[in-house]
């Protein structure tokens, strides 16, 4: 994904749609300490027991300045491609943990579903003002929706996932601005209200990582203010 997205970046921000702009080159980091910690949750309905993994974002520069956040969930550090991309990670992190089930899922081709998702945000989507639920409390956030595979004659391939939607909320007051990203595989009839499969990562908190006085143990951690840090309510 980055890869791609790097290139088409580089032909001029003339060319970038206002969508790409919002998810792939927006500084989301910009105003985030150093050593401050992002926690996202990251829930599947289709494993046992709609199973949640913490994947944390750990800002290591000020405003993320050299672009080294350092991504990781259950499995420990999760190197990812994006290399020239200012967003924050956590939305690659997504994107090619969704493009690599769909590849194990399908048997289709990982470059088939980068470039698919990449045209559909070129395309131009709506941006959308709306309110989202953070922390218990109403959020205005932007939201993009976009369905990659709709009108792709080559999806027939995989027929249950062509009206897979991808929901993007970005909201400035939130730490590090990604409040949700979401997919829903629609069940029988095109329904979304009783979707086959939904997946989210939701901001959960930050938490500010201070590094301890010298020869002392390794400090707590410190979480920001609620009103610096909403948690986010499904």
């Amino acid at each position: 994904m980055c890869a791609t997205h790097s290139a088409a970046f580089a032909a001029g921000a003339d060319e970038i749609s206002a969508a790409e702009r919002l998810i792939f080159t927006t500084d989301h980091l910009h105003g985030i300490q150093q050593q401050t910690e992002l926690d996202y949750a990251f829930l599947s309905t289709d494993q046992p027991a709609h199973s949640t993994d913490v994947v944390k974002v750990l800002v290591v520069s000020p405003d993320n300045a050299k672009g080294d956040a350092q991504v990781s969930d259950h499995s420990g550090a999760v190197p990812l491609p994006n290399a020239g991309l200012q967003c924050n990670p956590v939305i690659i992190y997504f994107l090619e943990r969704d493009i690599a089930e769909m590849e194990h899922l399908t048997g289709g081709q990982r470059r088939y579903f980068q470039q698919r998702l990449r045209l559909a945000l070129a395309a131009g989507p709506k941006i959308e003002t709306v309110t989202s639920q953070v922390g218990g409390k109403p959020v205005k956030a932007r939201q993009i929706v976009v369905q990659p595979y709709l009108g792709d004659p080559n999806s027939e391939r995989f027929a249950q996932y062509i009206g897979k939607r991808y929901t993007f909320l970005i909201a400035d007051t939130v730490p590090g601005e990604v409040a949700l990203i979401r997919t829903d595989v629609p069940g029988a009839n095109n329904d979304f209200a009783h979707p086959l499969q939904t997946q989210t990562l939701s901001f959960q908190a930050a938490l500010r990582k201070l590094p301890p006085p010298p020869n002392a143990p390794n400090a707590p951690n410190v979480p920001l203010k609620p009103s610096d840090a909403p948690r986010a309510s499904r």
